[in-house]
């Protein structure tokens, strides 16, 4: 079979999990020997992309303005001259401009059309497109069923089944190895950094400062699992939102009025996320609404760390596979408190390994894919 010529779309290269994926399928098809084109208004990750064999096209269809949908026309000439194999559409208003200039080309010189949906947007026409692809790829089996439920065949008759295709998001197990244990100089620079973690199990609990992240739960199970008697510190990992300073000024707040300002520690953004989940006896996840996947929750289990978190959405998909002992319902503090214990009392099974969600499994499902869409479009 001749090498493809796939296209990505997404709006920018600047950091996120969409744009990780895109990186990382551009990496396995170049390693495969085909030709990775992606386009996107630019971003750091640019250098990047170009480091690692693929093409970069700088064009912002990212831009929710009218006069971006007008660019179908300049982008169905760039079909056209470039005869892709496959284009992927990434994030909705770069498909809903790449549909329309697919949309308008001869059936028999079109590129195929690819979608994956990332996440579990609102349900609207305008998000529908991303289910209109002639493969849906779906991130999670949460997100597979929530486009069934929204979008069903009645109403969206080639949403079929056998169009859509889970395929899960995966780590590197190099990045993340099991067992991994820091360096001696980097515990020795992090206890100087914050003391208050001398001689007590640490808790993480991972994210942004948004109040979606379930900041106040993990408060009050540190302060429970501490009027137990625990020795425990607990870390937010995490910037502060600039579009909402008062949260994190609230949670601070919080924080001092109850006396835990030597037991809950705000850490800010970190890159060492991998060395402070290696010294953490459990991270948590409390998300209050499901995601659509998880991968702070799937880098610790990958680890071997343990994980408690509130069942919903892909969360409770990698607990269920890993660490069905962690999962608990959403917003019930007191037995994620109870988990906790189990696991500083050493009372938990040991995390399963993980072998499904693997990065090498993901790019190896999505460049079947294509090349199964190919060879239908060949025979």
């Amino acid at each position: 079979m001749k090498p493809l010529k796939v296209l990505q779309l997404l709006p920018a290269l600047d950091s996120g999990g969409v744009e990780r994926g895109t990186l990382e399928i551009a990496r396995a098809l170049v390693a495969a020997g085909h030709e990775s084109v992606v386009l996107s208004k630019g971003g750091r990750l640019v250098e990047q992309l170009q480091r690692e064999g693929s093409r970069h096209i700088a064009r912002d269809l990212g831009r929710k303005s009218p006069a971006t949908f007008l660019q179908y026309r300049a982008l169905r000439k760039l079909f056209e001259g470039e005869r892709f194999d496959i284009i992927h559409a990434r994030s909705r208003l770069p498909a809903w401009v790449a549909w329309l200039a697919w949309r308008g080309m001869p059936a028999g010189a079109r590129p195929h059309f690819v979608t994956t949906v990332h996440g579990m947007h609102s349900v609207s026409r305008y998000s529908a497109i991303m289910c209109a692809g002639e493969r849906v790829i779906v991130v999670s089996d949460t997100v597979r069923d929530y486009i069934r439920t929204h979008y069903p065949p009645g109403r969206w008759p080639h949403l079929t089944d056998e169009r859509i295709t889970v395929i899960p998001r995966g780590i590197d197990p190099a990045e993340f190895p099991r067992e991994y244990q820091p360096s001696d100089e980097w515990v020795a620079r992090f206890r100087a950094e914050f003391p208050q973690i001398a001689g007590r199990k640490v808790l993480t609990l991972p994210g942004r400062l948004t109040r979606l992240k379930g900041h106040h739960d993990f408060i009050t199970i540190v302060g429970k699992l501490v009027a137990d008697g625990l020795d425990v510190v607990g870390l937010i990992v995490g910037g502060e939102d600039p579009k909402r300073p008062g949260y994190a000024k609230e949670i601070r707040e919080r924080v001092q009025a109850e006396g835990l300002g030597e037991r809950i520690v705000f850490t800010g953004h970190r890159s060492d996320v991998r060395e402070i989940y290696a010294v953490s006896e459990c991270v948590l996840s409390l998300s209050s609404t499901p995601e659509s996947f998880g991968r702070t929750v799937l880098e610790p289990l990958a680890m071997g760390r343990p994980v408690v978190g509130y069942a919903h959405g892909g969360v409770a998909e990698i607990l269920g596979e890993l660490f069905a002992h962690g999962a608990v319902a959403k917003g019930d503090v007191e037995a994620a408190a109870r988990r906790v214990a189990d696991v500083l009392a050493a009372r938990t099974p040991v995390v399963e390994h993980n072998t499904r969600f693997l990065l090498a499994k993901m790019q190896a499902a999505t460049l079947s894919l294509y090349s199964r869409l190919h060879s239908q479009h060949r025979a």
